[in-house]
């Protein structure tokens, strides 16, 4: 009994689940979160290193001077959500065409998806609720955080 291989170019015979196409839209969202990521992290870079005293700048008062701003607020969330989401479809796809146990990846992409979810909402609640004024009076603290928090 000789079983032969298919010519590469027949069509796929699978039947076609109705609905959705996660799969595409998974890899197209790869593409999309990649460019965005780019351009998020490079600036991100620049204004951290390129801009001001550079490195010896960074410090809890360029941390809630950066935070006092609602678009900094926004380009670190959008960073956090893109990276987060990609890094995690990037997991899912490799758990799905390494792992052949059909329970045991379903365990980890939900694990995956979960760990994922939970640091999305931790990292956003870090992000808005970042208030450079606990635990600071005016006395003490540097001028900036001073300045914020009058």
């Amino acid at each position: 009994m000789t079983s032969a291989i298919a010519d590469p170019r027949s069509p796929h015979t699978a039947v076609r689940r109705s609905g959705p196409n996660l799969e595409k839209w998974g890899w197209i969202y790869m593409r999309v979160s990649g460019v965005f990521l780019v351009i998020l992290i490079f600036g991100h870079l620049f204004v951290n290193l390129m801009v001001g005293e550079g490195i010896h700048g960074i410090d809890f008062a360029f941390v809630a001077g950066k935070y006092a701003s609602p678009f900094w607020q926004w380009w670190d969330v959008l960073m956090l959500w893109f990276a987060l989401i990609h890094g995690a479809n990037g997991m899912r796809t490799i758990t799905n065409d390494y792992i052949t146990h059909q329970k045991v990846r379903r365990v980890l992409v939900w694990a995956i998806g979960l760990a994922a979810a939970f640091l999305i909402v931790l990292g956003t609640l870090v992000v808005f609720t970042f208030d450079p004024c606990i635990g600071f009076d005016s006395d003490t603290a540097s001028s900036l955080i001073t300045e914020l928090c009058a």
